[in-house]
């Protein structure tokens, strides 16, 4: 499969056929809405077949249309702009269908994430976790609501368990003793935010372990990664879908909690007597 989807067009041109030039042009010179567009969709733009445009795509090295479409898109996911982003997905997400092209990507990404996800990596990375002198989570901006859903519940399993808060200096002052035998569970998906690739790079510099959570192999974090969980976060619009790595992270909690064993087991039965104790819960009347 081509790495480089622009520079295998551009190296190509002289060789296409007049329909398949239009396409060429189309997609170098709007590639971040050819990315969202159906084969369909794409020709009736530059008005040549849909099946020039599969043909197109087999032409350039890829096994069918979706192929090279999950290329183009792989290739600007940490590139669009939001106002990008919205242009891409106007008609896609308009009209009374919106609530379930929405569920239905989020649905996809899931059930991809099932399909792909590697179990013995996935065992791999939970028993680095579980073997770290200290662990440290990192997540920013819009990863750091999964980077707080992980703190809450680790540090129910652990109890050795910090969650790195963004503010460029004082992120580095949290991570100032980070060091051999640490792990950091680096949450970054596009756009990926620099100052999260700084703060891991600056802890892999010290010796830290690196477990990434994060897209793809071409992500920044995983090449600095001793370990990862690759999933797929959707981007509707200008929003950053995290359902499918929120039922990563769920996966990741419960297999660590397993590989607690007997002391999970304690720790939540003295929870349980605390909650009661202070009425952390409210309890519901029987009738």
């Amino acid at each position: 499969m081509p790495k480089n989807i622009l520079h295998t067009i551009e190296k190509n041109m002289s060789s296409f056929s007049k329909g398949q030039k239009l396409i060429a042009r189309f997609i170098l010179e709007d590639y971040d809405k050819a990315a969202f567009m159906t084969a369909s969709k794409l020709g009736k733009t530059v008005q040549v077949s849909e099946s020039t445009v599969v043909r197109f795509a087999t032409q350039l090295g890829y096994d069918g249309y979706p192929s090279m479409q999950r290329a183009l898109q792989e290739m600007i996911r940490g590139k669009l702009t939001s106002i990008q982003r919205i242009k891409a997905s106007e008609g896609e997400l308009s009209g009374s269908d919106l609530v379930t092209n929405v569920l239905q990507r989020d649905m996809e990404k899931i059930r991809m994430a099932m399909d792909q996800t590697d179990g013995s990596e996935f065992s791999h990375v939970v028993d680095i976790i579980a073997q770290a002198k200290h662990i440290y989570i990192v997540g920013f901006r819009s990863s750091s609501f999964l980077a707080g859903y992980l703190n809450f519940y680790f540090r129910l399993i652990y109890d050795n368990v910090t969650q790195v808060q963004g503010g460029a200096a004082g992120t580095f002052d949290q991570l100032f003793r980070v060091g051999p035998g640490d792990v950091v569970i680096a949450i970054c998906f596009p756009r990926y935010s620099e100052l999260a690739l700084k703060t891991v790079q600056y802890a892999k510099d010290r010796g830290a372990t690196i477990i990434g959570v994060t897209d793809s192999e071409m992500s920044p974090v995983y090449q600095m990664s001793s370990g990862s969980l690759l999933v797929r976060n959707e981007m509707i619009s200008f929003v950053d879908s995290l359902a499918a790595p929120m039922s990563m992270l769920n996966a990741l909690i419960l297999a660590a909690a397993h590989k607690q064993g007997t002391d999970i087991s304690a720790t939540f039965n003295e929870l349980e007597h605390v909650w009661d104790r202070f009425g952390i819960f409210g309890k519901v009347e029987d009738e």
